[in-house]
């Protein structure tokens, strides 16, 4: 890539900073477009002296996203949003904002520009952050005919909210539950499918789009090599933190409901300051239930990893390395007995 220049919309957020990495190693200049460069400072040793700088940029302001792009010869937004908060909602961070940044990349004459969105985006979905991803990738296409786009199922590595999440789960409670629409121990019961797919493989996928003009115009739907279902995906997390967690199956009703009374208890709450300080976020919200409820893998009709030349890594073979921290104390101490 020599010395071009790229500009990395959230390039501190769990896939950005893969992109970034590679983008550096690969010798492109990054420019990393935050809310916050205090918390992307950690990048600047992932390069050489000067080859990273960070660019205090909200998504929300043209001038600041025009300024962020001014002379980038690439562009790549990964900005994103799992839960609605305040200002940051769906169609200001996935339509809104996408389009801005599309737009300025147009303006400014940048000749790549690279989109991560999401496996499952769909303006006809039940869930409103399915239909966001979707509507933003038509503006995004809208204002840079040539871009290209990448949908993820769900991404898994060192510090991931997936894999990690319900790992500290079972470290906290005796049980982990999940949700499917069939009885738990029936044929099919084992809840929604995932096909998790390894963050450095997604950012090498946005890498590989940004290096050859072929991938342009183009959507890309990535995922691992193995479907899992949510039993499974619990299973692995039981395997590798050496707990014997129990896993439970429930309707989809028991969710819907948790996830209501946790959304109605929060908007309640809004009339108390002080209280809401010690609210905890939900474990999951009426959207992401609704989401939940449709299986997240590749259906074989977009180009994937082989179109772009990658080989997909397994989940066995990055989990247990950041899994191991979950693992009971005495099970940690008796490894190191042993290893003496």
């Amino acid at each position: 890539m020599g010395s071009r220049l790229v500009t990395v919309f959230g390039g501190s957020g769990f896939v950005g900073r893969y992109i970034v990495r590679r983008l550096a190693a690969s010798g492109a200049r990054v420019r990393v477009a935050v809310r916050d460069i205090e918390t992307a400072y950690f990048l600047k040793t992932c390069g050489d002296l000067g080859q990273i700088s960070l660019m205090p940029t909200s998504i929300g302001s043209d001038s600041e996203v025009a300024r962020a792009i001014n002379g980038a010869d690439w562009v790549v937004n990964t900005v994103g949003i799992l839960e609605e908060r305040g200002e940051r909602t769906f169609t200001a961070v996935h339509v809104e904002g996408a389009a801005r940044i599309a737009r300025a990349a147009a303006q400014a004459g940048a000749s790549r520009f690279v989109h991560v969105s999401a496996l499952g985006a769909d303006v006809g979905a039940a869930s409103s952050y399915a239909q966001s991803k979707a509507e933003g990738e038509s503006e995004v296409m809208t204002a840079f005919p040539t871009a290209t786009i990448i949908r993820p199922s769900v991404i898994f590595g060192p510090e991931d909210g997936f894999f990690n999440v319900f790992a500290n789960m079972a470290r906290i409670i005796s049980v982990l539950p999940y949700f499917s629409h069939i009885v738990p121990h029936a044929e099919g019961g084992g809840g929604t499918k995932f096909q998790p797919v390894y963050v450095g493989d997604v950012a090498e996928a946005a890498v590989a789009a940004l290096s050859d003009n072929a991938h342009s115009s183009k959507i890309y739907e990535v995922g691992g090599p193995v479907v899992l279902d949510m039993r499974s995906v619990l299973e692995v997390v039981n395997r590798h933190t050496d707990r014997n967690t129990w896993i439970c199956g429930l309707p989809f009703w028991v969710g819907r409901t948790m996830a209501s009374f946790s959304f109605f208890w929060r908007k309640f709450a809004y009339f108390f300051a002080v209280l809401r300080l010690y609210l905890p976020r939900p474990l999951v919200t009426l959207d992401q239930m609704k989401l939940l409820e449709t299986d997240n893998v590749l259906d074989g009709s977009k180009p994937g990893f082989t179109e772009l030349g990658i080989e997909a890594t397994t989940v066995e073979s990055i989990v247990p390395t950041y899994l191991r921290r979950f693992r009971p104390y005495q099970q940690q101490k008796k490894l190191r007995l042993n290893a003496r």
